[in-house]
């Protein structure tokens, strides 16, 4: 349920922002980016709390803080007096729950269900969250055109949005804490950010890993905007038609991640394949000439992105010591999302300036240039991984 109003929430704030005279791709880019900056800025001592606090009431209190943020700005827009500074003010605040609330979710996964099923509870995680995204953003589009597609309109669909989190925080109460692999929490000490950081350098195949989610998080994920912007201005749609193009991106995520909760392990091959056929998708989906095309192709874009999200949080969690698991995939959270606040701007203005269609284009060639470096940094590893060297043992001879 609260995943169905955070989808709600994307898209109706998305709609809010275009509501709003004089704001375009630029403003669009903003508010994405800000409500992103504080991951990039706070989810590494994110990851540390992470590791020193009990995940499940962490996750309570990030819930809520979420909860408010979203209140906030529903009534605001109910009101009609929702300003751009204002919306940028609140996803600023939005996105530090958020900051803190997202290492400590994927590090929970673990403490659910033991090493063997981490990859089938990733997807399956997934899966739910996309079926959420199928129903959201179609939801979002027809309440906010049934309310009228003004900035009231949006309003009442944020505010839906807020009443959705008390699910989560409920669910998380009525948890059997018995049935835990809850790890000791690691005590206070001097540098906790900076061993995980000195772990990842010594783990090469998690390196090459993040290499590929900054390039798709930062230039490649950025959906609610161009799909906004392809909706608006290249095919001259309204609310509707914008939630209905989420729904098309879910419906592929929903396959991937279906997909990915039978995979019994992920194999590099399918890291690399699924970030090279991500950039492809977006590049291909730029160049599509009707709407009817480009939702039908939309699937295709959410199935790659979510195989290779699957997949390299699934090698992560696996592969990370239980005691560094909230700071490494802090880092992972820091990089697969907060790159945005980086490439929204960079790519709204890039849709400003040359046209909506250049924000897929651009996009999928930059995932391209990091599936190059990435594939680089694997042909060097694994010949020094073949001559016994053991921070390199764990690179797999996909090639």
């Amino acid at each position: 349920m609260s995943n169905i109003g955070t989808w709600m929430q994307r898209v109706a704030q998305d709609w809010l922002v275009l509501t709003i005279p004089g704001n375009g791709g630029a403003a669009l880019g903003i508010t994405t980016g800000l409500q992103f900056l504080p991951i990039l800025l706070l989810s590494p001592y994110a990851g540390v709390i992470a590791d020193r606090f009990p995940k499940r009431r962490l996750l309570q209190v990030t819930q809520a803080t979420m909860a408010l943020a979203s209140l906030l700005l529903g009534v605001i827009a109910v009101l009609g007096v929702a300003q751009t500074w204002h919306i940028y003010v609140i996803a600023f605040a939005f996105g530090i729950g958020a900051a803190f609330d997202g290492p400590a979710r994927q590090a929970f996964v673990s403490e659910m269900v033991g090493p063997d099923d981490v990859t089938n509870a990733v997807g399956l995680n997934s899966a739910a969250f996309n079926t959420a995204r199928i129903v959201g953003p179609a939801l979002a589009g027809l309440l906010i055109g049934l309310f009228g597609g003004g900035m009231e309109a949006t309003g009442w669909v944020i505010l839906l949005n807020a009443v959705s989190y008390l699910a989560v925080i409920w669910q998380l109460q009525r948890m059997d804490t018995r049935a835990l692999r809850t790890p000791v929490p690691s005590a206070r000490r001097p540098g906790m950010l900076l061993e995980g950081v000195r772990y990842l350098r010594g783990q090469p195949k998690m390196l090459m890993i993040l290499v590929l989610v900054f390039f798709a998080g930062t230039f490649g994920m950025n959906f609610q905007m161009t799909s906004a912007l392809m909706a608006t201005e290249v095919f001259d749609k309204g609310a509707s038609e914008f939630g209905l193009l989420g729904s098309a991106l879910a419906v592929g995520s929903l396959t991937g991640a279906l997909l990915a909760a039978r995979r019994p392990k992920v194999r590099v091959r399918l890291l690399f394949a699924a970030a090279a056929g991500f950039g492809v998708a977006e590049i291909v989906a730029g160049s599509l000439p009707t709407y009817l095309s480009f939702a039908l192709f939309c699937p295709l874009i959410g199935f790659a992105t979510i195989t290779l999200l699957n997949s390299a949080n699934a090698t992560l969690q696996i592969e990370t010591d239980p005691e560094l698991r909230g700071r490494v995939m802090a880092i992972y959270m820091t990089i697969v999302m907060g790159g945005t606040p980086l490439g929204a701007p960079v790519i709204g203005w890039i849709g400003e300036t040359y046209g909506a269609r250049w924000t897929l284009i651009v996009g999928g060639l930059l995932v391209l240039v990091g599936v190059v470096i990435a594939l680089a940094m694997h042909r060097v590893a694994t010949p020094r991984a073949a001559q016994g060297q053991p921070a390199l043992e764990r690179i797999e001879p996909a090639f």
